[in-house]
């Protein structure tokens, strides 16, 4: 056995807990960066949250300037309101985004560099300044995670630094914020969460040597793992319709709360595969949301997959709420697969690659730059080459889940 858990110092959870913040903030350090978006910061919860941390801290801050998916000119502007304060201990109060941001600001801000010396896994030297995490929606779990995902505009694909010492130091997880998220990114953020918890319980195993824990970010599945995705995919399964149908179900925002931080959890060690991969150079080259793009591709690499995975897809059915009680693993994988389609037309994500206008012609070129995402890509439970990635992509191009799954002999 060779295994190994990571995680935020402490995690806190629960409705209220935001209160907490200005405490666990003035406990890290005294001159404060805020990293946050316009949108949020003219919320009265949030806005009520920075008042407080003003009163509480001896410098404050504040880059509200957040743009999605990270791009590098962010970066530069956000460590120079860090050097401005001088600061040694950073918040972080929105989605992934706002949060991957702060990750890769106080790596900056403690070693120096650029985010290009980082990219990778385990290129971080060191502990960076102290973070606070504060998720504004249920989706990335960036708050519990050692990954901060970037997009750097001289790679045609997104880029993500990893390393246990980008794990938040605290993650405060309050549902009540999560109230005024709309139903479009409600849906986009749990279905990616959804995959979290697909991809993590899905993913290969891989055997380790007594180095690979520390040299390495993801590590494949294990029954830790396992535990925490299962209880996501429950969670989510039986909440995400109902709060993208009703922003102000409180306990199915709770229950995507949950769901969201335990998948987060489940894949900072199992890690992503071959949607996260796939979706990389079609997000940048389309414009797409990320959680869009990875719940679109989900069931088609599960499908590609199922003969090595169906058993597990089987058990996810059970999970999800489905009547499996007299199927076999096939038929049971098989209304899994099928409930999944509904979820996802349900929330509103499209049923092809088309649909969002990519190019039929571009799929290989696709699947030969996702195949170079080996963080992501080794996790995936089913063939990784570039022909069986290009079918995963036909498949998702015309809608049909097994007309383009490759046979052995075909490969």
């Amino acid at each position: 056995m060779l295994e190994t858990v990571r995680g935020p110092r402490q995690l806190i959870v629960g409705e209220g807990v935001a209160q907490n913040i200005p405490r666990v903030v003035a406990e890290c350090g005294s001159r404060v960066l805020i990293v946050t978006d316009r949108v949020l910061l003219g919320q009265p919860g949030v806005a009520e949250i920075v008042a407080a941390v003003r009163e509480k801290a001896e410098v404050v801050g504040v880059f509200a300037d957040a743009t999605p998916d990270v791009p590098l000119t962010d970066v530069a502007l956000a460590v120079s309101v860090a050097a401005e304060v001088d600061a040694d201990v950073i918040l972080a109060i929105g989605g992934g985004t706002v949060i991957d941001l702060a990750k890769i600001v106080g790596v900056i801000r403690r070693h120096g560099g650029t985010p290009r010396d980082f990219y990778g896994e385990s290129k971080v030297p060191g502990p960076t300044i102290p973070l606070v995490a504060v998720p504004t929606t249920s989706g990335t779990g960036s708050e519990l995670t050692p990954v901060s995902v970037l997009t750097d505009p001289d790679r045609a694909l997104k880029v993500g630094v990893s390393s246990v010492h980008i794990v938040p130091d605290f993650a405060i997880v309050d549902p009540e914020l999560t109230y005024t998220c709309p139903a479009t990114v409600t849906a986009h953020s749990g279905i990616d969460a959804f995959c979290h918890a697909v991809e993590s319980y899905t993913a290969r195993p891989r055997p380790h040597g007594p180095r690979d824990p520390v040299e390495q970010v993801f590590l494949g599945r294990n029954p830790i793992t396992d535990h925490y995705a299962l209880l996501a995919a429950e969670r989510i399964a039986r909440s995400l319709p109902r709060v993208v149908r009703d922003g102000g179900d409180k306990e199915a925002r709770a229950d995507m709360s949950y769901g969201s931080m335990l998948a987060g959890l489940a894949f900072s060690h199992a890690g992503n595969a071959a949607p996260h991969a796939l979706q990389y150079p079609i997000g940048a080259a389309t414009h797409t949301p990320h959680g869009l793009g990875v719940g679109l591709l989900l069931p088609y690499a599960l499908d590609a997959a199922r003969d090595a995975i169906g058993d597990r897809l089987a058990i996810l059915a059970g999970v999800c709420g489905l009547d499996v009680t007299d199927a076999s693993d096939a038929e049971a994988a098989d209304t899994f697969l099928t409930w999944l389609d509904g979820l996802l037309a349900d929330i509103g994500i499209p049923a092809t690659l088309a649909d969002i206008g990519v190019a039929r012609a571009d799929l290989p070129r696709f699947a030969e730059m996702a195949s170079g995402v080996t963080r992501l890509i080794q996790n995936h439970p089913g063939p990784t080459d570039t022909a069986s990635l290009t079918a995963i992509l036909e498949a998702a191009w015309t809608g049909d889940r097994t007309r383009h799954v490759l046979t052995p002999r075909q490969r």
